[in-house]
């Protein structure tokens, strides 16, 4: 796992980072086929909206969009 996790706490163990990650590429994917804005703000409102924990910073979602080409509408097949 790459060390972007740093602002997390470690004693939370509702979800894991690795979780987390997948989460957060899952909700980008799902807006965008659904024509929904999918910024790092509209998917933090959306893991809000859905009780996630712990909640991850716009800076953390911009980074794992960033990491995994999900940016700029660039999603690849999928």
């Amino acid at each position: 796992t790459p060390n972007i996790f740093k602002s997390l706490k470690p004693d939370d163990p509702r979800y894991t980072p690795d979780e987390l990650i997948e989460i957060i590429i899952l909700s980008r994917r799902n807006r965008y086929n659904h024509n929904l804005p999918c910024g790092a703000i509209a998917i933090r409102q959306e893991l809000e909206n859905l009780d996630i924990h712990p909640l991850p910073s716009l800076s953390l979602i911009g980074r794992v969009l960033r990491e995994n080409g999900l940016t700029y509408r660039r999603t690849g097949i999928y």
